[in-house]
């Protein structure tokens, strides 16, 4: 199974940083216990999404770094970050709370737009969380349960969050590794184990989570792909035409579209009761997708490749872009796409006619 581009970002991050490492008599910090360090550089380093909150631009990528620009992105600015772990993933509820989620089970808050941030979760607590939980709240598959929480706990922070969404500034989740799912209805001051309302039962990775309307939506390996059922209050699984893994999940009203390994998409247009194979023409990981103000769908590739659909993703023709680079995050912004990858932050003109 090919590895999704924000662990081969993060593999990548593990490599420079063996390389940069301190001598070997220097004293041991954890990531998680050593805020991310300014750099002149960040903007031009691994980056890994990018999200609005507001007028705010703020992107989030290796070693911590998250930074943010309030003229669209023209100049950046770098967050106050309490960890150096490698981040995957961001989303705002408005204009002042947000979170990023990443490496090493970390999940950070920010109250100020993203200025600055604070660390709610990390991998070192998830372990006791979930014993906890289930034991005193058993599940028709509790020793199951338990054993894993057992597992995660002696494994220590190596499960990565790959993914977050909210709600609103209370309700939201975090998705990851081995089916690894928490929930708050706090803000997350407080979270709660998720995994016995996933139908999941091979624990398969959790890549992706978005919203479409009213209904919520989680992809991951093997074709999975899971919708909340609102009255039960669990993730159920859908019948998928494809059954590799998929790295996200975009849509809008009328449409629900996933991607993933060589160039695999399918579509919903029911609201996730039957599913479409779509013919993307490329051969290569899909990584990236975002819908425009106009109602088109952006589609890239982990060789760089862009693609735009006019028809709900029934079809998508080439992109031009000014430069190819691979790409693991997208935002149309006005008549510019905003791409976000390895080589940092790069911003594309939409031609005329696209």
């Amino acid at each position: 199974m090919q590895t999704p581009l924000k662990l081969a970002l993060a593999g990548a991050g593990l490599g420079l940083a063996l390389l940069a490492a301190p001598p070997a008599t220097a004293e041991y910090v954890d990531v998680l216990d050593l805020p991310a360090q300014h750099s002149t550089l960040a903007l031009g380093s691994p980056l890994s999404a990018i999200t609005r909150a507001g007028k705010r631009l703020l992107v989030v990528g290796q070693r911590g770094h998250i930074l943010y620009s309030d003229n669209d992105g023209r100049d950046w600015q770098q967050a106050e970050v309490p960890v150096s772990s490698d981040l995957t993933a961001i989303r705002f509820a408005g204009e002042r709370d947000g979170w990023a989620v990443g490496h090493d089970g970390v999940v950070l808050h920010s109250d100020d737009g993203g200025a600055h941030w604070t660390r709610q979760l990390d991998g070192r607590r998830i372990g006791q969380l979930m014993l906890d939980f289930y034991a005193a709240n058993p599940q028709a598959d509790n020793a199951a349960l338990l054993d894993q929480a057992q597992r995660m706990k002696e494994e220590g922070a190596d499960k990565p969050f790959l993914d977050v969404w909210f709600k609103n500034a209370k309700e939201g989740f975090v998705v990851g590794a081995f089916n690894l799912i928490l929930h708050t209805a706090d803000g997350g001051l407080t979270w709660t184990p998720w995994n016995h309302r996933v139908d999941n039962p091979q624990s398969l990775h959790l890549t992706a989570i978005a919203a479409v309307g009213e209904d919520l939506f989680i992809v991951g390996e093997q074709g999975l792909i899971l919708k909340l059922d609102r009255q039960s209050q669990r993730f159920v699984a859908l019948t998928s035409p494809y059954k590799g893994t998929f790295f996200g999940v975009v849509g809008e009203p009328g449409l629900i579209f996933a991607y993933g390994l060589r160039g695999h998409a399918v579509r919903s247009v029911d609201g996730g009761a039957s599913w479409s194979e779509v013919n993307t023409g490329l051969p290569v990981s899909l990584t990236a997708a975002s819908v425009g103000g106009d109602g088109r769908l952006y589609l890239f590739s982990q060789a760089g490749q862009g693609l735009v659909s006019r028809d709900l993703g029934a079809s998508f023709a080439p992109l031009a872009l000014n430069e190819r680079t691979p790409v693991s995050g997208v935002l149309a912004s006005g008549d510019s796409l905003l791409l976000v990858g390895n080589r940092g932050l790069q911003r594309s003109a939409l031609p005329a006619g696209q």
